[in-house]
């Protein structure tokens, strides 16, 4: 399984933050699964827009198209991380999941799980208005925008309906736990049991 970061319009050095807070959350976080694959995207300006630059980088990355690939996308980054899930679905490639942190404003629709990250309750409650959709992650107390790109590792938050099957609807923890959690549960499943799966 590959997992291809793609970050907003900012200096890189809050991307290797954010990489760095997954890190310290959990030195295995990523090195427990040998199928795993990190690929950061590190288009700048515009290109952070663009699908096409970064259909192009799955390409040169991606040996396999029908390797399964989870996105984690940032602010502007959503905007292109969303238009080349769809390319790279479309051309015969596979998208387990994406996730869209702090990426308001951009309509997340596709056939394929979408989880969002919030740097605030307004904009988790204004994403839900749009799309709908459970297993998102909204910061409280609040945070700045990109407080929650920086410190993946200290930001504490509500996971909202983690489980539907429970009376629990959320549950308190960090963006780091609950990146982990949604990785690690994509790493193990097959397509047809997935975690906030569209009907």
């Amino acid at each position: 399984m590959n997992v291809i970061i793609c970050p907003g319009m900012h200096e890189i050095e809050l991307t290797k933050s954010f990489v760095s807070g997954l890190s310290d959350f959990n030195s295995d976080i990523f090195s427990c699964w040998s199928s795993v694959k990190i690929l950061i995207y590190l288009g700048n300006n515009l290109k952070t827009l663009s699908a096409f630059h970064i259909l192009n980088f799955l390409f040169e990355k991606i040996e396999d198209m029908k390797s399964p690939i989870i996105f984690i996308a940032f602010s502007a980054g959503v905007v292109g991380g969303l238009q080349a899930a769809y390319l790279w679905q479309f051309l015969g490639g596979r998208v387990k999941a994406f996730i869209a942190i702090d990426g308001w404003g951009v309509p997340l629709f596709g056939n394929f799980p979408i989880h969002t990250i919030s740097h605030d309750y307004f904009t988790h409650q204004s994403l839900l208005r749009i799309r709908g959709g459970n297993n998102n992650f909204y910061a409280q107390p609040a945070v700045e925008h990109l407080e929650i790109w920086r410190s993946p590792q200290s930001v504490r938050g509500w996971w909202v309906n983690p489980n539907l099957t429970t009376k629990s609807t959320k549950t308190y923890l960090t963006v780091s736990e609950f990146l982990h959690m949604l990785l690690k549960h994509y790493e193990k499943i097959s397509p047809e049991n997935q975690l906030g799966k569209r009907e």
